[in-house]
Protein backbone atom coordinates (compact mmCIF):
# COMPACT_ATOMS: atom_id res chain seq x y z
CA UNK A 1 0.00 0.00 0.00
CA UNK A 2 1.21 2.80 -1.06
CA UNK A 3 0.56 6.21 1.64
CA UNK A 4 -2.91 6.71 2.02
CA UNK A 5 -4.89 10.08 3.61
CA UNK A 6 -8.62 9.27 4.42
CA UNK A 7 -10.74 11.33 5.86
CA UNK A 8 -14.15 9.48 7.40
CA UNK A 9 -16.72 11.67 7.68
CA UNK A 10 -20.46 11.60 9.14
CA UNK A 11 -23.13 12.40 11.90
CA UNK A 12 -22.77 11.82 15.32
CA UNK A 13 -23.65 8.44 16.76
CA UNK A 14 -23.08 6.87 12.96
CA UNK A 15 -20.00 4.71 13.92
CA UNK A 16 -17.30 7.07 11.56
CA UNK A 17 -14.68 7.03 15.20
CA UNK A 18 -15.20 2.98 15.41
CA UNK A 19 -14.69 3.04 11.26
CA UNK A 20 -11.24 5.06 11.85
CA UNK A 21 -9.82 3.05 14.55
CA UNK A 22 -10.72 -0.44 12.72
CA UNK A 23 -9.07 1.40 9.74
CA UNK A 24 -6.11 2.04 11.69
CA UNK A 25 -5.66 -1.29 13.57
CA UNK A 26 -5.51 -2.55 10.00
CA UNK A 27 -2.95 -0.07 9.10
CA UNK A 28 -0.81 -0.95 11.92
CA UNK A 29 -1.35 -4.99 11.80
CA UNK A 30 -0.02 -4.64 8.28
CA UNK A 31 2.78 -2.73 9.70
CA UNK A 32 2.42 0.50 8.69
CA UNK A 33 2.60 3.73 10.12
CA UNK A 34 -0.59 5.28 11.13
CA UNK A 35 -1.88 8.92 12.47
CA UNK A 36 -5.83 9.64 13.57
CA UNK A 37 -7.21 12.58 14.50
CA UNK A 38 -10.79 13.13 15.70
CA UNK A 39 -13.11 16.26 15.57
CA UNK A 40 -16.05 15.17 16.64
CA UNK A 41 -18.14 18.78 16.52
CA UNK A 42 -21.19 18.70 17.93
CA UNK A 43 -21.49 14.74 17.77
CA UNK A 44 -24.05 14.44 20.70
CA UNK A 45 -26.93 16.54 18.98
CA UNK A 46 -26.35 14.54 15.70
CA UNK A 47 -23.45 16.89 14.40
CA UNK A 48 -21.00 16.56 11.95
CA UNK A 49 -17.92 14.34 13.10
CA UNK A 50 -14.86 13.72 10.88
CA UNK A 51 -12.02 11.86 11.37
CA UNK A 52 -8.44 12.23 9.32
CA UNK A 53 -7.13 8.78 9.07
CA UNK A 54 -3.54 8.65 7.45
CA UNK A 55 -0.87 5.70 6.91
CA UNK A 56 2.11 5.43 4.99
CA UNK A 57 5.98 3.99 5.49
CA UNK A 58 6.64 7.03 7.64
CA UNK A 59 3.43 9.68 9.13
CA UNK A 60 4.51 12.59 10.54
CA UNK A 61 0.81 14.76 11.28
CA UNK A 62 -2.39 13.27 11.42
CA UNK A 63 -3.84 16.34 9.74
CA UNK A 64 -4.97 15.76 5.93
CA UNK A 65 -5.07 19.63 4.39
CA UNK A 66 -7.81 20.34 1.75
CA UNK A 67 -7.41 18.63 -1.45
CA UNK A 68 -4.81 16.32 -0.29
CA UNK A 69 -7.14 13.39 0.69
CA UNK A 70 -6.85 10.68 -1.36
CA UNK A 71 -10.49 9.09 -0.85
CA UNK A 72 -13.56 10.34 2.05
CA UNK A 73 -15.68 7.79 3.28
CA UNK A 74 -18.90 9.19 4.15
CA UNK A 75 -21.86 8.13 6.54
CA UNK A 76 -23.89 10.30 5.26
CA UNK A 77 -24.17 11.86 1.61
CA UNK A 78 -24.72 15.45 2.71
CA UNK A 79 -21.73 15.21 4.70
CA UNK A 80 -19.78 13.91 1.43
CA UNK A 81 -20.74 16.88 -0.18
CA UNK A 82 -19.81 18.73 3.02
CA UNK A 83 -16.50 17.86 2.59
CA UNK A 84 -15.24 17.07 -1.17
CA UNK A 85 -13.33 20.23 -0.72
CA UNK A 86 -10.66 17.88 1.12
CA UNK A 87 -10.51 15.52 -2.40
CA UNK A 88 -7.61 15.41 -4.68
CA UNK A 89 -8.35 16.09 -8.49
CA UNK A 90 -7.74 12.11 -8.61
CA UNK A 91 -10.02 11.36 -5.22
CA UNK A 92 -12.89 9.92 -4.84
CA UNK A 93 -15.46 9.51 -2.43
CA UNK A 94 -17.13 6.32 -0.88
CA UNK A 95 -20.40 7.85 0.81
CA UNK A 96 -23.82 5.73 2.45
CA UNK A 97 -26.86 7.37 0.26
CA UNK A 98 -28.64 7.46 3.49
CA UNK A 99 -30.29 10.89 4.38
CA UNK A 100 -29.68 12.39 7.94
CA UNK A 101 -31.75 15.96 7.97
CA UNK A 102 -29.78 18.65 9.87
CA UNK A 103 -31.60 20.63 12.58
CA UNK A 104 -32.26 23.51 9.59
CA UNK A 105 -34.12 20.67 7.63
CA UNK A 106 -35.59 19.09 10.81
CA UNK A 107 -36.98 23.14 12.07
CA UNK A 108 -38.18 23.94 8.84
CA UNK A 109 -35.64 26.62 8.60
CA UNK A 110 -33.60 25.14 5.23
CA UNK A 111 -34.31 22.62 2.68
CA UNK A 112 -32.57 19.43 2.15
CA UNK A 113 -30.15 20.03 -0.65
CA UNK A 114 -30.90 17.98 -3.81
CA UNK A 115 -29.20 16.53 -6.61
CA UNK A 116 -26.33 15.47 -4.06
CA UNK A 117 -25.31 12.31 -5.61
CA UNK A 118 -24.62 14.26 -8.71
CA UNK A 119 -22.47 16.45 -7.79
CA UNK A 120 -20.00 13.86 -5.92
CA UNK A 121 -17.58 11.91 -7.62
CA UNK A 122 -17.07 8.25 -6.55
CA UNK A 123 -19.33 5.46 -5.55
CA UNK A 124 -22.55 5.66 -3.26
CA UNK A 125 -24.11 2.82 -1.12
CA UNK A 126 -27.37 1.85 0.70
CA UNK A 127 -25.70 1.22 3.65
CA UNK A 128 -29.04 1.71 5.55
CA UNK A 129 -31.02 -0.84 3.89
CA UNK A 130 -28.29 -3.12 3.54
CA UNK A 131 -27.53 -3.00 7.11
CA UNK A 132 -31.42 -3.61 8.19
CA UNK A 133 -30.74 -6.94 5.79
CA UNK A 134 -28.25 -7.82 8.19
CA UNK A 135 -30.47 -7.20 11.08
CA UNK A 136 -29.89 -4.00 12.43
CA UNK A 137 -29.41 -0.05 10.98
CA UNK A 138 -26.47 0.94 13.21
CA UNK A 139 -24.03 -1.89 11.43
CA UNK A 140 -24.55 0.48 8.47
CA UNK A 141 -20.76 1.48 9.18
CA UNK A 142 -19.92 -2.09 9.30
CA UNK A 143 -21.36 -2.16 5.43
CA UNK A 144 -19.50 1.22 4.90
CA UNK A 145 -16.31 -0.49 6.18
CA UNK A 146 -16.77 -3.81 3.58
CA UNK A 147 -17.13 -1.70 0.93
CA UNK A 148 -14.53 0.44 1.97
CA UNK A 149 -12.15 -2.89 1.79
CA UNK A 150 -13.29 -3.90 -1.52
CA UNK A 151 -12.79 -0.36 -3.14
CA UNK A 152 -8.97 -0.26 -1.62
CA UNK A 153 -7.92 -3.46 -2.29
CA UNK A 154 -7.09 -4.79 1.61
CA UNK A 155 -6.69 -7.69 2.80
CA UNK A 156 -10.11 -9.00 3.67
CA UNK A 157 -9.34 -11.45 6.19
CA UNK A 158 -7.21 -9.48 7.85
CA UNK A 159 -9.13 -6.19 7.66
CA UNK A 160 -12.80 -7.89 8.93
CA UNK A 161 -10.58 -9.17 11.91
CA UNK A 162 -9.79 -5.77 13.48
CA UNK A 163 -13.89 -4.90 12.91
CA UNK A 164 -14.38 -7.80 14.86
CA UNK A 165 -12.23 -7.39 17.17
CA UNK A 166 -13.37 -3.77 17.96
CA UNK A 167 -17.26 -4.43 18.50
CA UNK A 168 -18.79 -6.38 20.85
CA UNK A 169 -19.19 -10.30 21.41
CA UNK A 170 -22.44 -10.23 21.03
CA UNK A 171 -22.75 -8.36 17.68
CA UNK A 172 -19.89 -9.93 15.47
CA UNK A 173 -22.41 -12.07 13.50
CA UNK A 174 -24.73 -9.34 12.26
CA UNK A 175 -21.64 -7.13 11.52
CA UNK A 176 -19.89 -9.71 9.71
CA UNK A 177 -23.33 -10.23 7.56
CA UNK A 178 -23.28 -6.30 7.45
CA UNK A 179 -19.42 -6.63 6.14
CA UNK A 180 -20.27 -8.72 3.42
CA UNK A 181 -23.11 -6.66 2.08
CA UNK A 182 -20.90 -3.84 1.93
CA UNK A 183 -17.99 -5.83 0.40
CA UNK A 184 -20.83 -7.25 -2.26
CA UNK A 185 -21.94 -3.71 -2.85
CA UNK A 186 -19.05 -2.11 -4.79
Amino acid sequence: MKSLDILIVGVGGQGTLLASRVLGKYALESGYDVKLSEVHGMAQRGGSVMTYVRIGEKIASPIIDEGRADLILAFEKLEALRYAHYLKPEGEILYSTQEIMPMPVVTGAAEYPKGIEEQLRGDGVDALDLALQAGNSKAANSVMLGALCKKLGLDREKFEAALLASIPQKTIDMNRRAFELGYAAV
